[in-house]
């Protein structure tokens, strides 16, 4: 489906593309191979949309951003694979997101995220809701980040690293373990502290923030194992927001689970 006067006269749109007659296709923009582009898109000048790619209603890509390209991996052979893209989302100018190594999956970025100029996420990465990079922010390939959360301006994030909700990641920190939900990094990507601070914005109620907290010093704090301090934090959750907290812990990590920083005091 094509809108010829939705698509600027230099852009290029493959025939084997489908891009919803309501979005805007601007100048130089190339869209090559069989993507899918929903209702009410807007492309900028020398955007660039590559492969299987599916792109969600109402979503904004600005000059120079490239999707779908093919992943820089070694070990990339050519699979067959996919780059998807929510509803809503802004994905500024710069902005690189690779489809997926591994033949039939997937690079994810959820609805209503905010991928700021320059930042980069991998192949295979996948990006819940609402998650924010800030300008130059790296994801290596099968990054996992989770809802609402906000990796801060260029920051690198190891390869199979997960961030998990409402985590707050430092700015110009390298980051090689796992940072657990809500919890906030320095800029040496050591845990600091909790993002209380997100936690209030977010609407999180009080109940679930003192659960959190609490959990927060059993993990970090209490001088215990992590395995202990694990289970017993499990026994006293009783907030959804607290389960999950402690459900990240109990998920399988490659590159395991980042420890409180000790040059500086934590806040929480």
């Amino acid at each position: 489906m094509r809108n010829l006067m939705g698509i600027h006269a230099t852009a290029f749109v493959h025939s084997d593309a489908i891009v919803h007659p309501s979005c805007e296709i601007g100048l130089n923009v190339v869209i090559d191979g069989p993507a899918r582009i929903g209702p009410d898109c807007h492309f900028g000048p020398s955007a660039i949309v590559l492969g299987n790619t599916e792109i969600g209603e109402g979503c904004s890509v600005h000059s120079h951003a490239v999707i779908g390209d093919i992943p820089q991996d070694h070990k990339f052979t050519g699979a067959i694979s996919y780059c998807r893209i929510g509803q809503a989302c802004v994905i500024r100018e710069g902005v690189t997101i690779h489809r997926a190594c591994v033949e039939g999956e997937a690079t994810v970025i959820g609805d209503r995220c905010y991928l700021m100029t320059n930042s980069h996420v991998a192949h295979d990465c996948v990006l819940a809701d609402e998650v924010t990079l800030i300008s130059g922010a790296l994801l290596g390939g099968h990054v996992q980040i989770g809802h609402k959360a906000i990796i801060s301006g260029n920051t690198g994030i190891h390869q199979f690293v997960r961030i998990g909700e409402m985590a707050m990641v430092g700015g110009v920190a390298m980051i090689s373990q796992d940072i657990p939900p809500f919890a906030m990094t320095n800029h040496d990507g050591e845990i600091a502290g909790l993002n209380a601070i997100g936690l209030m914005r977010a609407g999180v109620t009080k109940d679930e923030r003192d659960e959190i907290k609490a959990l927060f010093k059993i993990v970090y704090r209490s001088g215990m194992s992590l395995e202990r301090a694990v289970n017993l934090a499990r026994e006293l959750a009783v907030t959804e927001a607290g389960r999950r907290f402690v459900e990240f812990f109990d998920a399988d990590s490659r590159r395991g689970i980042r420890r409180l920083s000790n040059r500086r005091k934590s806040v929480v």
